[in-house]
C-alpha cells in the first residue's frame, strides 16, 4: 500500500502514453488508407476509360463513312529515360515536330505506363470513328469502384476539353454535397481529360480499419475495466484494513475491562482478610466470575466470526421458555450498564422458541447492549415477542440513513464524529455482523428501522410458539 499511488501513477501514465501513440498510429493508418483509396479510385477511372474505348467498336455499329487515315497529324512515340516520360510528336511524314517531357512519380509502375500507352493509342484510333457516350463511362466507372469494394453515394465522370470546358457530364455544383475528384489525361496531344467526381469514401476507409479500431477499443475498455476493478478492490481493502484496525483497538479496550475488574477482585481476595467477611468474599467472587464469563463470551464471539468456525458451527436446539430467558439477560445488562437503564420485557409468559441457548443469548445480549451503548444518559428499551419474532426497540441516537445498508457488514463502524466514549460491539464492531451470521445460520433473518435522534428497532424473525410446544 505504501507505494501504491506512485506505482499506479506510473502505470496510468505509461498506459496514457501508449494510448496516445496508438491513436497517432490509427490517424497515420487512416491517412495511408485514404491515399490508397484515392489511388484505387484513380485506377478505377483508368480501367473504366480503357474498357469504354475498347468496348465502343463492339457496342456501336461502324459509321457509313470512315476516314482513310485517323490521327495522322497526331501520331507520337514515347520512351522512358530515367524518371521522365519522353513524348515525340510526329508529323504525317514521321518527322519529329515536338518533344514533351513528363516527370514520372517515384515508384511509378512501368506496366501501368504500358497500359496507358494502349489507352492513348485506342483513343487516337477509335475517337474519330465512333461516338462517345458519357453514360457508358459513368456505368463502367461505378462498376469498377464496386468491384474494389468502394460504393460512394455519388460517382460520375465529366469529359473536359483542353481549354477546361465541360464537354459531357453533369455539373458537380448540382450535387449539394462536398465531392472529391481525380482526373486522367486520355489524349496527351490535345490535353483532353476525364474528371471523376465522387462523394467521400470515409465509410470504405473505416471498414478497412474496422478490425483494428474494434480490437483497440476492446483493449482500451478491458484495461480501463481492469484498472477500475483494481482501484475499487484496493480501496475496499484499505477500508477493511482501517475498520479492522479500529475493531482491534476497540476489542483491546473491551478485553482489558473484564480482565482488570477480575484482577482487582482477585487481588482483593488475596490481600485483604475476607475470611471474616463472607458477604464481601462472595461479592468479590461473583464479580470475578461475571467478568470471566463476559471475557469468555467476547472470545467466543471473536472465534465465531471466522468463516472456518461458522462453517463447522453446530447448534444444540433446545425448547426455551422465552420470558425468563430474556429477563435473565436484561438483569445482567442492568447491572453492567453504568447508567440509568429501563428495560421492559413485553413477552407472554407461555411463549417459547426452539433454538441454541448460547447463541440466542448472544444475539439478544448484543442487541440490548447495542441499544444501551447508543442511547443517551437515560435508556429506554423494550424487548417484545410476537408472531413475527423478537423485537428490541430503543429511544437512542439512531443510525444515519447512509450507514443503514452497511451496519451488518464485517468490521463496519458507524461514524460518530469525535466521540470516543463508546466501545465494544454494537454498531462499531462485529456485534451486528455476528448477530446476522448466527441468525442466517439458524435460517432466520433480521431487519432494522431507525431514525436519527428517535431510536432504532431491531426485529429478528423467528418462529415463536405458545405453551411450550416444541418447533
Amino acid at each position: 500500500m505504501k507505494h501504491f499511488k506512485l506505482y499506479s501513477a506510473i502505470i496510468v501514465s505509461a498506459l496514457s502514453i501508449l494510448l496516445g501513440y496508438n491513436i497517432y498510429c490509427l490517424v497515420e493508418l487512416y491517412q495511408a488508407i485514404s491515399r490508397q483509396t484515392v489511388e484505387l479510385i484513380s485506377q478505377s477511372l483508368k480501367d473504366a476509360d480503357l474498357d469504354e474505348v475498347l468496348n465502343r467498336p463492339k457496342k456501336y455499329p461502324v459509321p457509313d463513312s470512315v476516314p482513310d487515315y485517323q490521327g495522322k497529324s497526331m501520331s507520337q512515340k514515347r520512351s522512358i529515360e530515367g524518371d521522365t516520360l519522353m513524348i515525340y510528336v510526329l508529323d504525317g511524314e514521321g518527322e519529329v515536330t515536338e518533344v514533351r517531357k513528363m516527370p514520372l512519380d517515384p515508384g511509378t509502375n512501368y506496366s501501368d505506363i504500358m497500359v496507358d500507352e494502349i489507352g492513348y493509342g485506342a483513343h487516337q484510333t477509335v475517337d474519330p470513328i465512333y461516338p462517345f457516350y458519357i453514360a457508358d463511362l459513368d456505368s463502367l466507372f461505378q462498376l469498377s469502384l464496386l468491384r474494389k469494394g468502394i460504393s460512394p453515394k455519388y460517382a460520375f465522370v465529366n469529359k473536359i476539353s483542353s481549354d477546361g470546358t465541360v464537354v459531357a457530364g453533369q455539373s458537380p455544383a448540382a450535387i449539394k454535397e462536398n465531392l472529391d475528384s481525380v482526373s486522367i489525361c486520355y489524349n496527351i496531344m490535345s490535353g483532353e481529360r476525364y474528371v471523376a467526381y465522387y462523394s467521400s469514401p470515409q465509410g470504405y476507409i473505416l471498414r478497412q480499419m474496422l478490425g483494428i479500431v474494434l480490437s483497440t477499443g476492446a483493449i482500451i475498455i478491458l484495461i480501463a475495466t481492469a484498472l477500475w476493478y483494481l482501484f475499487r478492490t484496493v480501496s475496499r481493502l484499505r477500508t477493511i484494513e482501517e475498520m479492522k484496525d479500529d475493531f482491534v483497538n476497540n476489542m483491546t479496550h473491551e478485553l482489558k475491562t473484564p480482565i482488570a475488574i477480575a484482577y482487582s477482585a482477585n487481588d482483593a481476595l488475596l490481600n485483604y482478610d475476607t475470611d471474616n467477611d463472607l458477604e464481601k468474599k462472595m461479592r468479590y467472587l461473583n464479580i470475578a466470575n461475571k467478568q470471566l464469563k463476559r471475557l469468555g463470551e467476547l472470545v467466543e464471539n471473536i472465534l465465531a466470526v471466522s468463516m472456518e468456525r461458522r462453517r463447522a458451527m453446530k447448534f444444540k436446539p433446545d425448547n426455551i421458555l422465552l420470558r425468563p430467558f430474556v429477563e435473565e439477560i436484561v438483569d445482567a445488562q442492568r447491572m453492567t450498564a453504568g447508567k440509568d437503564v429501563t428495560i421492559n420485557v413485553d413477552i407472554d409468559s407461555s411463549m417459547c422458541v426452539n433454538a441454541d441457548r448460547t447463541h440466542l443469548a448472544n444475539v439478544i445480549n448484543n442487541l440490548i447492549d447495542n441499544a444501551v451503548k447508543y442511547s443517551g444518559d437515560v435508556v429506554m428499551i423494550t424487548v417484545s415477542g410476537g408472531s413475527d419474532g423478537i423485537c428490541v426497540a430503543d429511544k437512542g441516537i439512531g443510525i444515519p440513513p447512509k450507514s443503514m445498508p452497511y451496519i451488518f457488514n464485517k468490521f463496519y463502524r458507524v461514524p460518530h464524529g469525535d466521540r470516543q466514549d463508546v466501545r465494544g460491539y454494537g454498531i462499531d464492531g462485529i456485534g451486528l455482523y455476528y448477530v446476522k451470521s448466527i441468525l442466517d445460520k439458524m435460517g432466520w433473518s433480521i431487519s432494522v428501522k431507525s431514525k436519527e435522534g428517535e431510536g432504532s428497532v431491531f426485529t429478528h424473525y423467528c418462529p415463536l410458539k405458545m405453551d411450550g410446544v416444541k418447533n
